[in-house]
């Protein structure tokens, strides 16, 4: 059994599917390598998806068995949050109607794991 830690962005002001496509490219890599893809990408979901995979480094590390280069990004995952207030702005829609413009938000859930650590801090 590994130790697991998470960290969560509740939220996000992008669509879910935005924020899903950059999780799938770090979710099984090594927490250091996914932050250097994360660093260098061009999508606007991997500043937010970087900032939670740092907060959630960080949370591990607050353990002093977990060690950083040994961290490893086991779940991602996101899902839609509430639709922002204020959403009365319309855009043209079919036939002359009027159609609301919905601004979509969505949570990003991130767990990083080291597998070591969960075996020295059950002998303490």
């Amino acid at each position: 059994m590994s130790f697991e830690v998470r960290a969560v962005h509740r939220g996000a002001r992008m669509g879910v599917y935005k924020a899903r496509r950059i999780l799938a490219l770090i979710r099984g890599r090594s927490a250091s390598s996914a932050l250097d893809e994360l660093r260098h990408d061009r999508h606007r979901a991997s500043r937010a998806v970087y900032k939670v995979l740092a907060s959630a480094i960080a949370n591990a590390l607050q353990n002093p068995a977990v060690r950083a280069n040994r961290l490893v990004v086991s779940k991602t995952w996101a899902h839609d949050g509430p639709l922002l207030p204020g959403g009365f702005r319309m855009r043209p829609g079919p036939q002359g109607r009027a159609m609301p413009i919905k601004r979509r938000t969505c949570h990003i859930h991130v767990y990083v794991a080291d597998p070591q650590a969960a075996a020295q801090g059950g002998e303490e």
